[in-house]
């Protein structure tokens, strides 16, 4: 059975500004740059972040678990401003899960000009022998965090 856990952030910027961090390769970027006891490495295999793209994350040795993650940019719609992704293999998938996938969609905060709110949801579907796994949105939260903090230092007054 398919399950979602969701995290909402207010960004104080406007809704395009935080896209262009949430909805492209620049996100997974800042992440591993920002978080150097989980990350060691990312690898863009193929695309320019747009739909269909692949990029390879790797977790810092001595982490614990699996080496890396691949993971496919499914949807990357940059007028609704939702971004789809799905780890296609090692990471989630070597610790029980058979799906592990990501949804990114960036709103302008009502009644707020220059403010937006950016809700990331993790997707997932654990195997029958895995069932008591718990999972977390605290790596998501923390991730939208350090790229809402990034865009704020280096936001542009209009």
């Amino acid at each position: 059975m398919v399950k979602t856990l969701s995290e909402e952030i207010e960004v104080k910027v406007p809704a395009r500004e935080a896209w262009t961090i949430f909805g492209s390769l620049k996100l997974a970027k800042i992440a591993v740059e920002a978080l150097p006891n989980q990350f060691s490495e990312l690898k863009v295999l193929k695309g320019d972040g747009s739909a269909g793209t692949i990029i390879q994350i790797f977790f810092t040795p001595g982490t614990g678990g699996p080496a890396y993650y691949k993971e496919l940019f499914k949807v990357v719609d940059n007028h609704r401003l939702v971004k789809e992704a799905e780890v296609v293999e090692g990471g989630a998938l070597e610790q029980g899960f058979s799906y592990f996938g990501t949804v990114l969609e960036v709103k302008a905060k009502e009644g707020k000009k220059g403010e937006s709110i950016v809700r990331g949801t993790i997707v997932y579907e654990l195997k029958e022998e895995a069932a008591g796994t718990a999972v977390s949105t605290d790596g998501l939260l923390n991730i939208l965090h350090i790229a809402a903090d990034y865009l704020i230092k280096n936001h542009h007054c209009d």
